[in-house]
């Protein structure tokens, strides 16, 4: 298959896009190379694909790449929490409207399979289970509470605690940033092209992954990059709220592996969302805690309070993937922290000031 992978010199498209080479397909490579994410230079491993730096809300640009294509694998966005609000234009910019124009190309050029890098993020905070009242969605997290160090969510109806369970993709969708709003938007738009179009989307709902290639030494980053590079400036890395919150940390390989098998499997419906993740539920804690222990630095210090968009829990239900991909990832936790703490990350990103973030 010909393939147009989008943000293929990034985290987890350099990825995919290596791995879609070595299994006989042909890469069309186009990144934007966001200053948020992004060094100076391109990344050394983009050259293997005669990356095309571009734009995709550049309609003319997508028409000459699309041509020949037989799918699209959507990978470029812009990530993470952000530095503040001021982000939101930047983040509709280059995830919604960017979403919508590759749509648009794509129905132009009779391109009909898309796989969309979607995320856990959609969900907001994750499933909880009351004793007294079954599924419930939490309350809202009071930044009272979390001033004191009440972080555990507490059922809306009679407030006890709750218990966290696996989140399968039919839970409600409640995104709590500027950032998982538009990962959300996005599902909705490819949704509505597949319906349209007659087009199948399998949207890869990705938990959080960790891996080489991450950039490094940005606010956009994800934790495991952030904790890195506190290790390696020989600082501790600094956990918020008591460590405990728990996610699933899915190695960047797996993801890749994903992606492939989503680009060569039938959709049973116009937009199918996938969880993609490890099934093997970790601490923030124990994630600083491994990364710390493997690179002989200071242990974590547990600081407290937490960020407005910050959820409690999100533990994946990796049941559907398995189902419909054939998806299980390989990569443990343990092994894939250690390779981590020596892999190549990318280089320092040219993080925008408050001045400048938005133009």
């Amino acid at each position: 298959m010909r393939i147009l992978v989008t943000g293929a010199a990034g985290f987890i498209g350099s990825h995919v896009a290596d791995l879609l080479s070595e299994n006989g397909h042909e890469v069309v490579a186009v990144d934007a190379l966001l200053p948020e994410a992004h060094g100076a230079m391109p990344p050394p491993w983009a050259q293997r694909h005669d990356l095309v730096v571009g734009d995709v809300r550049d309609m003319e640009l997508l028409t000459g790449l699309l041509a020949g294509v037989d799918a699209v694998c959507h990978q470029a966005a812009m990530v993470g929490h952000g530095i503040d609000p001021a982000d939101a234009p930047r983040y509709a910019a280059h995830n919604d409207l960017g979403t919508a124009t590759l749509l648009a190309a794509m129905h132009a050029a009779g391109v009909r399979r898309l796989v969309l890098a979607s995320s856990m993020v959609v969900y907001g905070e994750g499933r909880y289970h009351c004793t007294t009242h079954g599924i419930v969605r939490p309350a809202g997290r009071r930044a009272a509470d979390l001033t004191e160090g009440r972080y555990e969510p507490t059922c809306p109806r009679c407030d006890r605690a709750l218990a966290p369970g696996l989140v399968p993709e039919d839970a409600p969708l409640e995104p709590h940033s500027t950032y998982a709003a538009t990962k959300l938007a996005q599902e909705h738009l490819a949704g509505a092209w597949a319906r349209q179009t007659g087009g199948s989307v399998w949207a890869l709902r990705y938990h959080n992954v960790y891996g080489p290639r991450m950039p490094r030494d940005t606010p956009y980053a994800g934790v495991a990059s952030i904790f890195r590079s506190a290790l390696a400036a020989g600082q501790p890395p600094r956990v918020l709220e008591d460590g405990r919150q728990r996610r699933d940390f899915v190695h960047v390989s797996d993801v890749a592996a994903a992606n492939l098998l989503a680009l060569t499997a039938p959709a049973p419906e116009p937009l199918v969302p996938v969880n993609v993740c490890s099934g093997e539920p970790h601490t923030v804690g124990e994630l600083a805690h491994e990364l710390a222990t493997a690179m002989g630095g200071p242990m974590p210090v547990v600081v407290g309070g937490g960020r407005a968009a910050d959820v409690r829990h999100v533990v994946a239900d990796p049941a559907r993937a398995t189902r419909l991909l054939g998806f299980t990832a390989r990569t443990g936790f343990a092994a894939g922290v250690a390779e981590f703490t020596t892999a190549v990350m990318r280089e320092a990103a040219m993080v925008r000031t408050r001045s400048t973030v938005g133009g």
